[in-house]
């Protein structure tokens, strides 16, 4: 199972991950940020407080998280 390691939030509602097996890439969130968890990730200071949890996902404050498995997909097939 693929971990993020790190992760730093982008202008854009872009992420740079890091995973556990030193694959990383840029995933932008722009065309997905809908729904009652992830539309006040649309307030970029809010979007900036992307971490990662215990399992390896990327998360924020308010319970929202991605899925780490979801992330590799979208990174490894951009490469």
């Amino acid at each position: 199972m693929h971990r993020v390691t790190q992760v730093e939030a982008l202008p854009d509602y872009r992420l740079r991950v890091t995973f556990n097996d030193g694959s990383e890439g840029i995933v932008s969130l722009a065309d997905r940020l809908f729904g009652p968890m992830f539309e006040p990730l649309k307030d970029s200071s809010f979007f900036a407080q992307a971490s990662v949890d215990e399992f390896g996902a990327v998360c924020w404050p308010n319970q929202a998280d991605l899925a780490p498995d979801a992330l590799y997909r979208r990174v490894k097939q951009a490469a």
